[in-house]
């Protein structure tokens, strides 16, 4: 398997969406974030009738026997709030609560640095399991992940060393559980269930709107939810494109929230991406998209053309939205002539689509 390759593309899906055009927080498509793959508390689940929910399940189907070993991984956002507070009290020193003395804010100047509240995000990795079929049939396998609470607080201060404001980024405890079962379909065919549950505790509050309350559980969501399953001494079988005979079993598969695919080098059948973004088996990156753009439905020539119109102050709001934010702007300034034009009508294969109509499809960057 060709992992650089594959991490590309987990590292693209687990991304979608991030921060989109024009990359400003002001911009209305970036006020509702983190619409795929969210996870939410249970409690929250249940109080709105699981219309958000907590729970993915991904199946799918191992050609092997006994001894075949199955790998999970399972990789999600976590969620970082970055709330910026203006300075509504002189202090000579920072006293234990920084809210008693200053106001949030959206963005505040200090001098020529642009602080703009916004939402980060941590790449979590919950762990890893190596399991057996033959340990499976027997006993379903669980282990639980947890991460603690953390805040941090910034000082801002002006040219003078007065402090003026100061950044507050927060992340709630996240907990929870990844269950795997397997049972015998047919003779060397097997059906693995693979399910992801938020046990992270929420108490909702009743003065607040449904806006304000789903703003909250955010922050104890598990976002852009991914699996990734890899096996040894045998192979899965495709769900999108399945053997004749193995079209019932793959019928039957229940895919909750995700879908899985095949990945890595076109054929190979011993990797899947479980995403909550829908693609097709053996997903690629565009070998001339110069970097994540986070929007896997534009095309990166359009989306570049239009970063490089943006005015002096635009570019300036967006290198402040993060790391993430600004090394794309920076990319983008400092591509070349020939880079850019590597993007524009790029041909595949004319021969290969007449032989598979849906080649294009499988791009993705």
């Amino acid at each position: 398997m060709n992992m650089a390759q594959v991490e590309k593309i987990i590292s693209a899906v687990l991304y979608e969406g991030y921060v989109l055009y024009p990359y400003r927080p002001s911009s209305v498509k970036n006020r509702q974030r983190w619409t795929f793959g969210g996870l939410y508390p249970e409690s929250y689940s249940a109080a709105n009738g699981g219309f958000e929910p907590s729970l993915a399940q991904t199946e799918c189907l191992i050609e092997g026997d006994a001894d075949t070993t199955l790998e999970v991984k399972v990789r999600f956002l976590h969620i970082l709030a970055r709330e910026v507070r203006e300075l509504t009290t002189p202090v000579s020193e920072l006293p234990l609560d920084i809210n008693l003395i200053s106001s949030p804010v959206a963005a505040l100047w200090v001098g020529d640095r642009l602080f703009q509240t916004w939402q980060e995000a941590t790449e979590r990795d919950a762990g890893s399991v190596e399991l057996r079929l033959g340990d499976l049939l027997a006993l379903p396998h669980t282990f639980t992940f947890d991460y603690p609470e953390s805040r941090e607080v910034e000082l801002l201060r002006s040219d003078v060393g007065q402090m003026v404001g100061a950044v507050v980024r927060t992340q709630h405890a996240l907990a929870g559980s990844v269950s795997v079962e397997a049972e015998a379909v047919v003779q060397g065919v097997y059906r693995v269930r693979v399910r992801i549950t938020n046990l992270t505790p929420w108490q909702g509050t009743d003065d607040t709107g449904h806006r304000e309350e789903r703003d909250d559980a955010l922050l104890s969501t598990f976002a852009s939810t991914h699996t990734i399953l890899s096996v040894r001494g045998g192979g899965f079988v495709s769900l999108f494109d399945p053997p004749a005979e193995y079209s019932e079993a793959v019928a039957a598969c229940s895919n909750v929230g995700t879908w899985p695919v095949l990945v890595g080098e076109e054929g190979a059948c011993d990797m899947i991406l479980s995403s909550p973004i829908i693609l097709y088996d053996y997903p690629q990156i565009a070998p001339e998209s110069p970097g994540d753009l986070f929007d896997g439905t534009e095309i990166d020539e359009i989306l570049t053309l239009r970063i490089m119109t943006m005015t002096d102050e635009e570019k300036r709001e967006m290198r402040a939205v993060d790391e993430r934010a600004r090394a794309l702007l920076d990319r983008t300034e400092s591509l070349t002539s020939e880079q850019m034009m590597s993007m524009h009508g790029t041909v595949r294969s004319i021969a290969a689509r007449r032989a598979e109509p849906d080649q294009e499809a499988h791009q993705y960057g």
